[in-house]
């Protein structure tokens, strides 16, 4: 049997001190973050790591291959004794137990202020997928993580407005990048430091013992693993930081997203790797749609149509959500609904109801199967969920109660494609969205209100992602019969850049990075290799 095992943290850091180099200057304000300790701390773990990082990103390629020459994800007998094993979680905190409603954003100050007063039970701040990483982005969300955390964190805004924390904010979970993305401003021996190591020692170091003493503790939320050995590296990891902050093991606690199609597979080999500090799984279904697309890049018959047509009541995601509750509630585990990314739509009365509308029927969906709690984008939609959640939930503070067991998932119902159509507004308003979020991603802002949406990262890989296999495959047809090739993509994308430019004006978009953009865009889809992740090209272009 091929059971997880702790490779790497039975071996504690090395004692010695080991100076990172920080190769872009650090603010004034940001100094007080990178004491003596906390650069070693960096240093010893990009030493210790960064190899271990790197067989696991070699790992996914080579699974990548095989899926190019025809394999397709599925269980894995060597881990069946843990799927049929008897083991449960570790006790979950008591503010951990009750997550109805949780509001994601990026580590911006006013957001979270914002969020953090919203009344949803949760916020997580996010380094990740939106929030662009540029260096003064990262440095200042840690500075307005810190100050969060110490609950002196205030804004003072132009108009005179003053934003601060009401007494009893949401409890606070950070999100780390994934292991795909470096901080290329920290090298460590000459290589850069992996992002996610960068964000959770930086925010652990500095914020542990005060959230602790707090009542609460040190929260994440880890995103984007493809295997177990993903999350017991994590383990490892995690266990090194609190040997190095002299907390008990097991004091960080992790709640992680099912985000890819390979890790769907692996939901109770995950749990087992991370069992004395996982919380829970999350339905990160945006990034589960572009996982499923990436995976299945080389398949003609695994083309999925339009973007809107793609919702959580195709089979294969209800197969996905359901089969993660029923997962997660036999090992005492959350399992956390998706997003909802609406905006309110002011000014039309009609246009909200229907957009509020689609949020009560998946949110009545996800608390109707078992789900925990959800996520929403929103304020404005914290009370619709609530609603909903509070009427299922009842007299409980979750649902783990609910095991599922008349849930029944075959490997194939998880890799089963959506029918459907692609239609050329579909085409087109995948061409239009991702030129317009990379343009916000490439001047700083991972978070972006588009068609009355909030949209991060997922949306736009989705997008390139699409038309990039629409391309390549006889099913990437349109409704009326016309094939998609470069020249029609080529013509469509300048169109809509046209159409970008009298949208916004000639001067925002002069001032903007939309040209760029639109080139990034022309690259990925053009390139006969998939990128892995338009976010890898996109950072090369940062500072």
């Amino acid at each position: 049997m091929n059971q997880p095992t702790q490779h790497y943290s039975g071996d504690s850091l090395k004692a010695d001190t080991v100076q990172p180099d920080i190769v872009s200057a650090l603010p004034e304000g940001a100094k007080h973050l990178f004491s003596t300790g906390m650069l070693n701390l960096l240093g010893k773990l990009g030493q210790k790591y960064r190899g271990r990082v790197d067989e696991l990103l070699a790992a996914r390629r080579e699974r990548q291959a095989r899926f190019n020459a025809g394999d397709v994800p599925d269980f894995d007998p060597e881990t069946a004794a843990i799927r049929e094993g008897n083991w449960r979680v570790a006790r979950i905190p008591a503010d951990l137990r009750d997550r109805r409603v949780e509001i994601t954003g990026p580590v911006d100050r006013k957001m979270i202020i914002n969020a953090l007063n919203s009344g949803a039970r949760v916020f997580m701040a996010d380094c990740e997928d939106s929030s662009t990483p540029t260096w003064s982005n990262m440095i200042e969300g840690q500075v307005n993580l810190f100050d969060a955390v110490r609950r002196t964190i205030d804004l003072k805004a132009p108009g005179g407005k003053h934003y601060r924390l009401d007494p009893d904010p949401a409890v606070l979970i950070v999100r780390p990048r994934g292991w795909h993305l470096d901080e290329k401003h920290v090298l460590v021996d000459g290589k850069p430091l992996p992002g996610g190591l960068f964000d959770a020692a930086v925010y652990l170091f500095n914020n542990a013992e005060s959230l602790l003493a707090q009542g609460t503790g040190p929260y994440l939320y880890l995103p984007k693993l493809e295997h177990w050995r993903e999350a017991e590296l994590w383990e490892s990891v995690l266990t090194d930081i609190e040997q190095a902050l002299q907390i008990e093991p097991g004091t960080i606690k992790v709640t992680i997203l099912i985000e890819t199609l390979p890790a769907v597979f692996q939901m109770d080999e995950i749990l087992h790797a991370l069992r004395t500090r996982i919380v829970g799984l999350n339905c990160g279904r945006w990034d589960y749609i572009f996982s499923y697309i990436k995976c299945f890049q080389k398949h003609p018959d695994k083309v999925l149509p339009d973007r809107a047509q793609v919702t959580m009541g195709v089979p294969f995601l209800r197969a996905y959500s359901q089969l993660l509750i029923r997962t997660c509630h036999a090992r005492g585990a959350f399992a956390m609904g998706g997003m909802a990314a609406q905006i309110p739509i002011k000014g039309d009365a009609a246009a909200n109801e229907q957009a509020l509308k689609r949020v009560r029927e998946d949110k009545e969906r996800e608390a109707g199967d078992g789900h925990d709690g959800t996520w929403v984008a929103h304020p404005g939609l914290i009370p619709v969920a609530m609603e909903i959640f509070d009427r299922h939930l009842g007299d409980h503070a979750n649902q783990v109660h609910r095991l599922r067991e008349d849930v029944s998932v075959a490997a194939a119902d998880l890799i089963e494609p959506c029918g459907g159509t692609i239609t050329e507004a579909g085409v087109r308003g995948n061409l239009n969205v991702a030129i317009r979020y990379m343009a916000a991603w490439l001047s700083g802002q991972g978070c972006v209100p588009i068609n009355h949406l909030m949209e991060d990262a997922a949306t736009a890989e989705i997008a390139r992602a699409q038309v990039w296999q629409w391309i390549r495959h006889p099913a990437g047809r349109l409704e009326d019969g016309r094939d998609i090739d470069h020249a029609l993509i080529k013509r469509w994308q300048a169109e809509e850049l046209a159409l970008i430019r009298q949208d916004v004006g000639a001067e925002a978009f002069d001032q903007g990075r939309y040209g760029e953009a639109d080139e990034l865009l022309a690259e990925v889809t053009a390139s006969d290799d998939f990128v892995e992740f338009l976010t890898l090209p996109a950072y090369q272009r940062l500072d």
